[in-house]
């Protein structure tokens, strides 16, 4: 049975060991070896979405099965770790998009409804918010579901380069109300 809550700093290393698996072993059949090992560095854990309270925890019978998150600051993706520029004002709703950030599900229980869920919890909590549109900045992987639950793709990126490589990702939008 799949429960949510809240993350907070007492789950920081179990956070960031699933993103470390989710990364290797779900991004393994989109990603070169070097682009999965960037993918490494530049993404992950992004620890003012705890400290701001928007990123939710999914678990299975008390496992911690998946995560991800919304954000009403400016920053658009990455971890804390990586090279993206952060930027932490506050954005507007009657303007700017909400984020969806951060999203991973441990590889042993893809498919069973988890990214789903996480996008409804944020998606639901930035129109609470006051938000009306949501963006992400999405990894091959991840861009089935985000298709299937609505977003389109506004355009095609790269990650900044670390050495000679890049990721590609997908800048994705949807509206929510």
């Amino acid at each position: 049975m799949l429960s949510h809550r809240l993350a907070d700093e007492a789950d920081l290393e179990a956070l960031r060991a699933l993103m470390a698996l989710a990364i290797e072993v779900n991004q393994r059949p989109f990603l070169s070896p070097a682009e999965l090992a960037v993918s490494g560095t530049t993404m992950g854990l992004d620890t003012q979405l705890i400290a701001d309270r928007t990123y939710f925890i999914i678990e299975d019978e008390g496992q911690i099965v998946g995560c991800g998150g919304w954000s009403f600051r400016a920053t658009t993706h990455g971890g804390d770790q990586s090279q993206v520029v952060r930027d932490a004002a506050p954005l507007d709703p009657t303007r700017d998009a909400a984020r969806i950030r951060a999203m991973y599900t441990h590889p042993d229980h893809v498919r069973r409804g988890i990214g789903r869920l996480i996008l409804d919890l944020g998606e639901s909590a930035a129109r609470d918010a006051g938000f009306a549109r949501a963006m992400m900045v999405a990894t091959l992987s991840g861009e089935p579901l985000y298709r299937a639950a609505g977003y389109e793709e506004v355009e095609r990126i790269t990650s900044d380069p670390v050495g000679d490589v890049r990721v590609p990702l997908i800048v994705m939008h949807k509206r929510l109300r």
